[in-house]
């Protein structure tokens, strides 16, 4: 698959800088996956569970409290609330 940039940032500043297959969020319409190449647009960002997919093939997942999220040709851009990381049992 191909990968793009992503930068996830808070009010505390850049917490993720790094290259992607997918990130799956919930917007104002439902569910929607960000891939390479993918049309840009911006949307609100609603609270609930998000899902990174990384070009090694590992998955994160985790809460985020809202946001914009702003997908361009160059990088997409997750500015949320507050965000956080999963932790792996």
């Amino acid at each position: 698959m191909s990968k793009y940039l992503l930068r996830i940032s808070t009010p505390e500043g850049t917490i993720f800088k790094g290259d992607v297959e997918r990130l799956i969020v919930r917007g104002v319409e439902g569910d929607l996956a960000v891939m390479a190449g993918h049309i840009p647009f911006s949307t609100v960002v609603k609270e609930g569970s998000y899902s990174i997919l990384f070009e090694n093939g590992d998955l994160k997942k985790g809460h985020i409290g809202g946001g914009l999220l702003n997908v361009g040709s160059e990088e997409t851009t997750l500015l949320a609330g507050s965000i956080e990381w999963e932790e792996k049992s």
